[in-house]
């Protein structure tokens, strides 16, 4: 008889167990699939469907896997970043912290731990905290050190990956030089990899930024927005009287001290009124910089800075001849290239009202095309350009 009732449970643990086998039974319903979607999505900064994905992962596998809990980790530090509220940020970033640790726990093999070591470093470079560079490094480290067989890396593919997100993490820190040095490093383990063409993208991002910033005495204002993809109206102000000391250069351009004290901002824009580059813009506000003046806007029926808006590569030709023209006092460089049979540029007709200023801007090395000869007058400026031509500025008219 005890015979017969063990049967008879175990027979059941079977059946039981053989119905629990596998939670995701379609063809494309599995753990790896789920995985790789969701670091896809996170590379299309599509966090939630990350999150969502990486959820599924581990559903399919009964949370005993270690990627999905590292991809969860990276998900929650973006939205930490994202979060406007400190409580609530704090609150992601313990999240990504909960979710690094399981995918510690659960990673069996040297290339979990290798995948484990990567997500630790995304997760500090982006919630930074106290001494958060030497975490990254610490995890950088103990990846490099990690034997693994690249064949098994579902989504890094090669150990090069950790180069590239190591790179990452200095080029958020301003060690621009470090940063550069690990981008090359990528470049240099293969001459074909999936992470050769961010890496390029980042090293020449970074040689911009390290040209831009040679030779200046940047505050932490200005390397903050070396590093800006897009420059606002309001950080050119900022970085103008700042970096340049526009002012007072300027301002020594004035012979009578009176006028001088008489100058300040006609009015004060309505969306300046609480903006953190609120003193610059008023300042330059003062020397009317073409380029740089109140826009009409035809929803509040007033005069607005647009100071969140960003500048582009045609409004900063403007803004620089503009400049120039005033330290100068050569005024005939405002009609300078009138008459001009042909623009080199092919994206710049000879009529368009910026062609005079992107003439100047680009024959006086403040403003480069691209090698196709294209100047993109309509993208937008980014943080490293506008330095580099600020720089240039200084350098053409002897300012330092």
């Amino acid at each position: 008889m005890k015979k017969i009732i063990t049967f008879l449970l175990m027979s059941v643990l079977v059946f039981a167990c053989a119905k629990v086998e596998k939670r995701c039974v379609g063809i494309e319903d599995n753990a790896k699939t789920h995985y790789l979607q969701g670091m896809k999505a996170l590379e299309a900064k599509k966090i939630d469907v990350a999150e969502e994905k990486f959820n599924r992962a581990l559903y399919c596998e009964f949370d005993k896997i270690s990627n999905p809990y590292g991809g969860l980790a990276i998900v929650y530090a973006n939205k930490a970043v994202a979060e406007k509220d400190p409580k609530f940020a704090s609150v992601q970033a313990e999240r990504a912290l909960a979710n690094l640790k399981k995918a510690e726990d659960k990673a069996t093999s040297k290339e979990d731990r290798f995948e484990y070591a990567i997500a630790g470093m995304r997760v500090y470079t982006l919630i930074k905290g106290k001494d958060w560079l030497e975490k990254v490094e610490d995890f950088y480290k103990d990846g490099v050190k990690t034997d693994v067989n690249e064949q098994k890396l579902d989504y890094y593919q090669g150990k090069e990956a950790i180069h590239y997100f190591m790179g990452e993490a200095y080029l958020s820190a301003r060690e621009f030089n470090k940063a550069r040095d690990m981008y090359t490093k990528v470049l240099e383990a293969k001459r074909e990899g999936k992470w050769n063409e961010p890496a390029d993208r980042g090293f020449k991002r970074v040689d911009k930024i390290a040209r831009a910033v040679a030779g200046m005495s940047l505050g932490e204002m200005g390397k903050k927005l070396a590093m800006e993809d897009k420059i606002t109206r309001g950080a050119l102000s900022a970085l103008l009287i700042s970096e340049m000391k526009l002012d007072k250069i300027l301002a020594g351009r004035i012979p009578v001290k009176s006028q001088l004290d008489a100058m300040k901002a006609e009015f004060t824009p309505a969306d300046v009124l609480n903006h953190v580059y609120k003193d610059e813009v008023l300042t330059l506000m003062k020397f009317n910089v073409r380029g740089l003046e109140p826009i009409f806007d035809q929803t509040t029926k007033a005069y607005l800075f647009k100071i969140d808006e960003p500048v582009l590569r045609r409004d900063l030709a403007f803004i620089l001849e503009d400049i120039l023209v005033k330290i100068t006092g050569d005024e005939k460089l405002y009609t300078a290239y009138f008459g001009t049979e042909k623009s080199p540029y092919p994206d710049v007709s000879k009529s368009a009202p910026w062609f005079n200023s992107v003439m100047n801007a680009v024959t006086r090395g403040l403003m480069e095309p691209e090698l196709s000869g294209e100047f993109r007058p309509n993208d937008p400026i980014d943080g490293a350009e506008a330095l580099l031509a600020i720089r240039m500025l200084k350098q053409r008219v002897n300012i330092y």
